[in-house]
């Protein structure tokens, strides 16, 4: 069974979908069954690409960057994922309202293929580095459109710290 994962930040087009790229790449290069969606809480980017600057990130860093559009996350939709990474602790609250509308229940290592449960995250908790922070808002992972190349370069590397630690999780789960 294929183990589905949706990455979500603000508008869909910095970090969550960085994200979705970095880690479709992980899982192909481990042959490990799983799938990888990115989405925003908000609509305000709602069909546009990708920021042109996390692009060129991406692709200075090797990754090859598909075709994308911004999606605003449904609540509907969330019971089809075994695995929602939030990107910030605002996220991770939207996301969880949402899930409450949808009647989705919001658990810990919820069952694979369960869609009445999901396994709602920070993306960060698998970054070793992050320690054992006091707020979840201390996970969060900086926005970097407001900033220059440098901020989408750290944003790379924030995700790229958590990368491995989520493989392996999935590889445990799948």
């Amino acid at each position: 069974m294929t183990y589905r994962l949706l990455m979500v930040c603000t508008g869909n087009i910095c970090r969550s979908a960085m994200a979705e790229v970095i880690l479709n790449d992980r899982f192909k290069r481990e042959g490990i069954d799983a799938v990888v969606d990115s989405a925003g809480i908000s609509d305000e980017e709602h069909g546009g690409p990708i920021d042109y600057r996390a692009a060129r990130t991406l692709k200075a860093a090797g990754y090859a960057v598909p075709h994308h559009r911004a999606h605003q996350v449904q609540a509907n939709e969330l019971g089809r994922y075994d695995l929602v990474l939030a990107m910030t602790s605002h996220h991770y609250n939207a996301l969880e309202r949402l899930a409450g509308r949808a009647g989705v229940e919001v658990r810990t290592d919820a069952p694979t293929g369960d869609e009445t449960a999901i396994d709602l995250r920070m993306f960060r908790s698998f970054d070793a580095s992050a320690g054992s922070p006091r707020h979840r808002r201390d996970l969060d992972v900086p926005d970097p459109w407001y900033g220059d190349q440098s901020d989408f370069e750290i944003t790379l590397d924030t995700i790229e710290a958590a990368a491995d630690a989520i493989v392996d999780h999935v590889r445990a789960r799948a």
